[in-house]
């Protein structure tokens, strides 16, 4: 589907292009009932009113693109907030954005919405599985999927990534050993969060073999798939196994590319009829239908204005990545682990021989810098912290001053 194609649409008026995106304007969000920065005194100790630096929350400092905005706008001067519907605008950009930027051909009918990815997920648990059932994942790796399967009494089964050369890698061998035959599903987080990998074809058809070796329903968390670093390729899964339909779900959203989670929006894309009506099933079962803002939001993203957008944005993250990775490389004892995907950079202090409450002091009460702790996301995660880079570039540049200040012993 094309631009022009697009503006035919009923209702689907798209603005012209973007000038260039100022990612280095700092803006205030204190205050703004933003959990990012009004709640991590409460959640680290540090202070935004002290200087404090927000780099935990998995979202950015940055505006979205014009063209959501004005879509907003648009919205707000019309004034009468309804329920949904007529939704084919808002089907037909994912459909245009799934084949423009990744290759892949879907039929809308295949989309269904969520309120986000994490619903997605406890949808999908809903939808595939009973309470007392093994879910897979692979850790360390994003800690609300374990929230949501404890919560649902799900079992989760923590298979732990090899660390090698510095990355994660999928350790096949010690996996085959652990499961019991209460497995029911895997989410496959793709690009991997925290560890920032893209993973290989090879290691995707290796998950799908896994899967369909141990009959396993296959949920993949592609949330992070339009943010990948010059030099990698993301691949859906979809898209490289067309044999894998028949237990494949695919999470997507718009809301991490576009730094839109406020719209609690998402979607599970399901080929396969008999798994998208089960699926369904769950949706309505709990009420969930689409926001009536997040869908005009996600269609004005997913076009031509948003992909020039996505562009510039992924160019200044690959900078603020360089810089940051520079700078704490250079501390002794710290390794930031090599960044293909996402903004989420995954910093390993296992070299200073510090405990993690002794390293996690330092970030916070020394550096005054509010990062993720690793042992959040599971076996593996113990020695590192997470740190968010989707931010002003003088705030990276200042958050490596405070790192290099804050262990300037080891130096």
């Amino acid at each position: 589907m094309t631009r022009t194609d697009l503006d035919r649409m009923p209702g689907f008026d798209l603005p012209d292009c973007d000038a260039a995106p100022d990612f280095d304007e700092v803006i205030d969000r204190v205050g703004t009932h933003c959990s990012k920065w009004d709640d991590m005194e409460a959640a680290y100790g540090v202070s935004p009113d002290q200087g404090g630096l927000a780099m935990w929350v998995a979202d950015m400092d940055f505006r979205p693109p014009a063209a959501v905005q004005q879509a907003v706008e648009r919205a707000a001067a019309h004034g009468v907030y309804g329920y949904p519907g007529a939704n084919a605008p808002y089907l037909q950009a994912i459909r245009w954005w799934m084949a423009e930027r990744h290759g892949w051909q879907i039929d809308p009918d295949w989309v269904l919405t969520a309120t986000g990815l994490v619903n997605g997920v406890a949808m999908a648990l809903d939808a595939f599985t009973a309470p007392g059932d093994g879910v897979v994942v692979m850790s360390p790796v994003y800690h609300a999927f374990g929230r949501v399967i404890r919560a649902s009494g799900r079992n989760m089964i923590e298979m732990p990534l090899a660390l090698q050369d510095g990355q994660y890698r999928m350790d096949w061998s010690r996996w085959e050993t652990m499961l019991t035959g209460s497995e029911k599903l895997l989410i496959l987080c793709s690009p991997h969060n925290p560890g920032g990998r893209v993973w290989t074809d090879e290691e995707l058809r290796e998950v799908a073999d896994f899967c369909t070796r141990h009959d396993l329903i296959l949920v993949s968390d592609d949330i992070h798939a339009d943010l990948v670093m010059p030099g990698h390729r993301h691949r859906m899964i979809a898209t490289l196994i067309p044999g894998i339909r028949d237990r494949l779900v695919t999470l997507t959203a718009a809301t991490k590319t576009f730094n839109i989670a406020g719209a609690h929006i998402g979607n599970a894309i399901i080929a396969d009829d008999r798994l998208r009506a089960r699926f369904k099933a769950a949706l309505v079962a709990r009420g969930i239908s689409p926001a009536f803002m997040g869908m005009d939001m996600v269609a004005a993203a997913y076009s031509p204005a948003g992909a020039a957008w996505v562009d510039a944005l992924v160019a200044y993250l690959d900078g603020n990545r360089r810089l940051f990775d520079a700078g704490v490389n250079a501390i002794p004892g710290l390794r930031s682990m090599p960044l293909q995907a996402t903004y989420l950079s995954w910093v390993d202090f296992s070299g200073t021989g510090m405990s993690p409450a002794e390293f996690s002091a330092r970030v916070e009460r020394g550096a005054r810098i509010a990062a993720n702790h690793g042992a959040t996301f599971g076996p593996g995660g113990q020695s590192f912290l997470r740190f968010n880079i989707a931010t002003p570039r003088a705030r990276v540049a200042e958050a490596v001053a405070r790192l290099r200040d804050a262990f300037s012993d080891l130096q």
